[in-house]
C-alpha cells in the first residue's frame, strides 16, 4: 500500500465496538471483496471492503474476518484467515501478508490460512446459536454483482441452517459514521492531499486547456502525496457541462469566459475526502457568475451551521432548502408565485438546485450512517449546495467536509482550501 500503515489500534477499538453489540453466543463473518475481471486476463486494480478493513486493517484479496466473542477459547474469538503466501506469489504478486505482519497490522493474534477456514468455522459454529451476515444495505446501494459477500452468506445459510440469522450491518452503519481520533486525521489527511491538487490547479488552468488535462494534473499531485488516486470518479465540467450532475467524461476544452466545476478529491488509506470548487477559466469571474457564486457560498455556510448533535438529516434539508429558496430570490431565478403555487414534494428551488446537501464521508465517499437518527458529534459531513442554470450556461457547487462537534459549529477539514471569489481570482492571476 502507498499509505504509512496505520496503528492496530484503532482496528482493535473497531472490533471491540462491534462485538460489544453482539448477541450472546453468536459469530459474524466478513469478506474481502472480489478482484473484478475486464475481459482476457485483465482485472480492475483490488478495493478491499470497507468493512473488513475498517475492522481489521487487512487491505489485501481473499481475507476472511470471523469474531465470536463468546467462544471457549481465546484463539476463537477472533480470526483473520489469509491466502497462504509463498516464494512463487512473492515472484509473481509481490508481498503479501505473513502471519506475522497480518498480526502487526490488526492487532490479531490468530492468524489462520484459508485453506482452514471451513474447518475452522465448523468448530466456531458448535459453539454458536446466531450467525451475523454482512448485507449491503446503504440507502444509495443499486448493487446488481454477485459480491464475494453474497455468495458466502449464500453457502453459510446453506451449510447452517438451524442457525438463528441477524445483520451485521445495522451495527456497522451506526459505529462506522462516528469517527475514532485516528479516522478523523486520516481523512483530514485525504483533504490535504486534495488542497495540494486544488492549488496546483489554479496555476494552470487557463483559456484552451482541456477538462482531461486537468484531470491529469490532479491525478499527479494525489499519487505523489501517497494516495491511490481519485476517492470518486472525478467531474471536471466547463461551461454548460456543470448542468450534469455527473459529468464524467472530461473531454472538452476549456474556453475563455466559462467557469469550471470541480467535483474531485484524493482518498488516502482508502478513507475519502469529496471537494467540489468552481473556478474561472479566465481568471476571473463576471459579475453575474460572482454573485451566483457567492450565494451558494452562503447557503453553504447557513447549512453547515445546522449540523450539529441532535439534528435530523431530513430536516435539516427541508431548512437548508429554506436558505436556498432565499437566495434563488434574490438572484431573480424564481419568483413569489412560483414559491406560493409549489409542489410541497418538489419545491420551486429544486428547479435550480436538485441534490441533497449533505451526506456522510469516510471509508466510502457516501459513507454509512443511519439517517433516521440524529447527528452527533465526529460525524463527518459533506456540505455541498449548488446553482445549475442551464440557460445562462453555468453550474456552480461548492463542498467543504465538516466534523460535527460536541458543542459549537463543525469543524472544516478544507478550511484551508482556497474557497472566496478574492482569495481564487488573486491565486489564479498570481
Amino acid at each position: 500500500m502507498k499509505y504509512h500503515q496505520i496503528d492496530s489500534t484503532l482496528f482493535i477499538k473497531n472490533r471491540k465496538k462491534f462485538m460489544a453489540e453482539m448477541k450472546p453466543k453468536s459469530v459474524a463473518v466478513f469478506n474481502s471483496n472480489d478482484i473484478y475481471p475486464i475481459s482476457a486476463d485483465s482485472t480492475i486494480p483490488f478495493q478491499q471492503h470497507r468493512d473488513i478493513f475498517y475492522l481489521s486493517g487487512a487491505d489485501q484479496e481473499e481475507s476472511i474476518l470471523l469474531l465470536c466473542p463468546d467462544a471457549p477459547y481465546e484463539h476463537l474469538r477472533e480470526i483473520l484467515f489469509l491466502r497462504e503466501t509463498n516464494e512463487h506469489i512473492a515472484i509473481w504478486e509481490g508481498e503479501k501478508l505473513t502471519k506475522a505482519r497480518a498480526t502487526e497490522v490488526s492487532g490479531i493474534k490468530n492468524i489462520v490460512w484459508l485453506k482452514d477456514f471451513e474447518k475452522t468455522l465448523f468448530e466456531v459454529m458448535t459453539y454458536c446459536d446466531t450467525m451475523y451476515i454482512n448485507t449491503n444495505e446503504h440507502y444509495r446501494s443499486a448493487v446488481e454483482t454477485q459480491t464475494r459477500e453474497d455468495r458466502f452468506i449464500k453457502w453459510w445459510k446453506d451449510k447452517y441452517p438451524a442457525h438463528q440469522v441477524a445483520k451485521s450491518n445495522p451495527i456497522l452503519q451506526r459505529l462506522r459514521s462516528v469517527k475514532e481520533q485516528e479516522e478523523l486525521d486520516l481523512i483530514q489527511n485525504a483533504c490535504n492531499i486534495t488542497e495540494k491538487g486544488f492549488r496546483r490547479l489554479l496555476g494552470f488552468v487557463k483559456p484552451g486547456v482541456w477538462e482531461y488535462e486537468i484531470e491529469a494534473e490532479l491525478i499527479h499531485e494525489f499519487v505523489r502525496n501517497r494516495s491511490k488516486g481519485f476517492a470518486y470518479t472525478p467531474i471536471i465540467a466547463s461551461g454548460k457541462n456543470a448542468n450534469v450532475l455527473h459529468y464524467i467524461e472530461n473531454n472538452q476544452q476549456c474556453k475563455d469566459g466559462e467557469l469550471i466545476l470541480l467535483d474531485v478529491a484524493a482518498e488516502y488509506a482508502n478513507y475519502s475526502s469529496d471537494l467540489s470548487r468552481t473556478i474561472p477559466v479566465s481568471g476571473r469571474y463576471t459579475q453575474r457568475q460572482k454573485d451566483v457564486y457567492n450565494a451558494v457560498l452562503r447557503v453553504k455556510n447557513e447549512a453547515t451551521k445546522m449540523l450539529v448533535p441532535g439534528t435530523l438529516w431530513k430536516q435539516y434539508h427541508v431548512e437548508v432548502g429554506k436558505v436556498m429558496t432565499s437566495e434563488l430570490l434574490g438572484l431573480g431565478l424564481i419568483d413569489k408565485a412560483d414559491v406560493q403555487n409549489e409542489d410541497p414534494a418538489w419545491p420551486a428551488y429544486k428547479k435550480y438546485f436538485m441534490h441533497g446537501t449533505s451526506h456522510h464521508l469516510g471509508l466510502d465517499t457516501h459513507d454509512y450512517g443511519l439517517l433516521a437518527e440524529t447527528m452527533q458529534a465526529n460525524m463527518v459531513f459533506t456540505v455541498e449546495p449548488g446553482i445549475y442554470i442551464p440557460a445562462e450556461g453555468f453550474g456552480i457547487r461548492l463542498e467543504d467536509n465538516v466534523v460535527v462537534q460536541a458543542s459549537g459549529e463543525p469543524f472544516n477539514l478544507m478550511r484551508n482550501i482556497p474557497i472566496e471569489v478574492e482569495e481564487i481570482e488573486e491565486l489564479m492571476n498570481a
